[in-house]
């Protein structure tokens, strides 16, 4: 899976170094070129007050400068020694961060992750600057070997969106799924946010899609155990939950 992301999302992704939540590297995404996921359109999944967070990004650092990292194109084609993670600013009052190793300092082509996790009382949308020292090896005079050249930046375009978490339990919801009980298809109807998920009794999340723009989706319970689910819908708002049966 070959993939290049510009600057703002490949940065964004540095955001979470220190101490907290470790997190495994996907081997996914070991074969493309650079990026981050989630992008910042996909962007970070919603959270709720008072709820425990925790969300994981993957990131692929570039081996050489490319004209989307430096659009002069002054060090196009430069080796990348190292990007090191030295701030995070905006994440609510109670959350943290921490990259797979404890500097968050990574060296050109290098694969890692990142882990936010924490719990806030706070609601409201929260933007993520981060900051950033790159450093890229640059021949600055013939025949002298390149030496390091080390910028301090900036980025945003990441969010976190805190609402406030609900259950939807009455008989007429703004949020429905039928047929319910249910041994195939049901629709998902009301839905005004931009992730679904599908939970079982013990909180694992089994089903993830993504909702955003719609007023409705399908969900195929096909291979899923006869049992009580839950589907959530996160939206800026919080998390809406109804409850499904599967025949």
């Amino acid at each position: 899976m070959k993939k290049s992301l510009p600057l703002l999302a490949f940065f964004s992704f540095f955001a979470f170094a220190s101490f907290g939540q470790s997190c495994v590297p996907g081997a996914n995404f070991v074969d493309s070129t650079y990026g981050v996921w989630p992008d910042t359109t996909q962007n970070f999944p919603p959270a709720a007050a008072n709820v425990a967070y925790s969300t994981d990004l993957n990131f692929k650092v570039p081996a050489t400068v490319t004209a989307e990292l430096d659009a002069s194109g002054q060090f196009v084609g430069s080796p990348i020694q190292s990007f090191t993670v030295t701030g995070v600013q905006g994440l609510p009052a109670g959350y943290n961060y921490a990259c797979n190793i404890a500097n968050c300092t990574y060296n050109g082509g290098a694969n890692g992750c990142a882990n936010i996790w924490g719990t806030t009382s706070t609601t409201g949308t929260y933007p993520i600057t981060i900051e950033v020292d790159a450093t890229v090896l640059v021949s600055l005079f013939p025949g002298l070997p390149p030496a390091p050249v080390t910028q301090s930046v900036s980025f945003s375009g990441y969010k976190i969106i805190v609402g406030n978490a609900g259950l939807i339990t009455g008989v007429i919801e703004p949020l429905n799924v039928y047929p319910n009980p249910s041994s195939d298809v049901s629709t998902v109807r009301g839905l005004n946010g931009t992730r679904l998920t599908l939970s079982n009794l013990s909180g694992q999340e089994l089903f993830v899609k993504s909702i955003e723009g719609l007023s409705s989706t399908e969900l195929n319970l096909n291979g899923f155990n006869a049992g009580i689910y839950f589907i959530n819908v996160y939206g800026e708002q919080g998390v809406e939950t109804i409850r499904i049966i599967k025949n």
